[in-house]
């Protein structure tokens, strides 16, 4: 019997002796994390206002991370109408930033370079931005500051589409303050997001006739939902919203409308936006 059980012991320790040794020669995970994404939408819209002439939009994003928080990131978008900002048809982003979790909070600094290939040079907006975030079961609560320092870009301005009144050649800044919410529906594959942001920068047009934040100061948000389906594929529904009214920007049309065409519909008003993402 004591034979037995030795025996037993034995072969129980032989089969164990390879997994403790797996355990100890595996590889060290990388520091290094990779991840993107890919997605087609109905309309891009950057802080409520159309950049694709109310039209579809493919864009692409892929970041580089350390462990110690240090990321870096890019971000592309085709453009058109209202958004070509001197002619250039895509939005390409530079962004670089600390990220670090404390907790159930996460704090989130960097920079991110707006450049348009093909546009004027003027057209390039450099950004600071902070993002605090708090977790509490399925629900995250996001607060937000993105500061654009003085720069051309966002100065230069004229009140005056038609016609088109040469700027001043000043520099001006912009701020945007926002908070987003996100809740997991308990098991489903719903996510239910809102937005709410506010700008306040230059009340006129930049030296391409575009602006951060056209009448000055303006509210916009949003309400939808993500589904998450098929492995890594999202599908998300929103409707977005500014507060810009017809009269506030009568003096920008017809800037602000799809086109640029004198009556031509609203790129600030509401719609709703579909769009479906790949992660990887």
């Amino acid at each position: 019997m004591r034979f037995s059980h030795l025996l037993a012991g034995g072969l129980c320790l032989a089969m164990a002796t390879p997994a403790f040794a797996q355990e100890e020669t595996a590889p060290p995970t990388s520091p290094i994390t990779v991840s993107g994404s890919v997605a087609v939408l109905s309309d891009y819209r950057l802080r409520g206002i159309s950049q694709t002439n109310k039209n579809a939009a493919i864009q692409g994003a892929l970041t580089i991370a350390h462990e110690s928080g240090v990321y870096i990131s890019t971000f592309a978008s085709n453009l058109a109408g209202w958004g070509t900002f001197g002619g250039a048809n895509m939005e390409w982003d530079g962004i670089a930033g600390f990220k670090k979790t404390f907790g159930s909070a996460t704090t989130d600094v960097g920079v991110t370079w707006y450049t348009y290939p093909g546009g004027a040079s003027e057209s390039d907006v450099v950004e600071l931005f902070g993002r605090l975030s708090g977790t509490a079961g399925p629900a995250t609560l996001t607060a937000g500051v993105y500061y654009a320092p003085k720069q051309t870009s966002l100065g230069f301005f004229t009140k005056s589409a038609t016609p088109f009144v040469a700027g001043d050649g000043s520099k001006r800044d912009n701020l945007y303050v926002t908070g987003d919410g996100a809740f997991g529906v308990p098991n489903t594959p719903v996510t239910v997001k809102a937005h709410i942001g506010y700008s306040k920068g230059n009340e006129g047009l930049g030296p391409n006739g575009t602006s951060l934040a056209p009448t000055g100061k303006y509210w916009d948000w949003s309400l939808g939902a993500d589904v998450a389906f098929y492995k890594n594929l999202t599908f998300n529904v929103s409707w977005i919203d500014t507060d810009i009214t017809d009269s506030e920007s009568a003096y920008l049309k017809p800037n602000l409308t799809k086109g640029q065409e004198v009556g031509g519909a609203s790129i600030v008003g509401s719609t709703v936006l579909f769009s479906v993402t790949a992660a990887f």
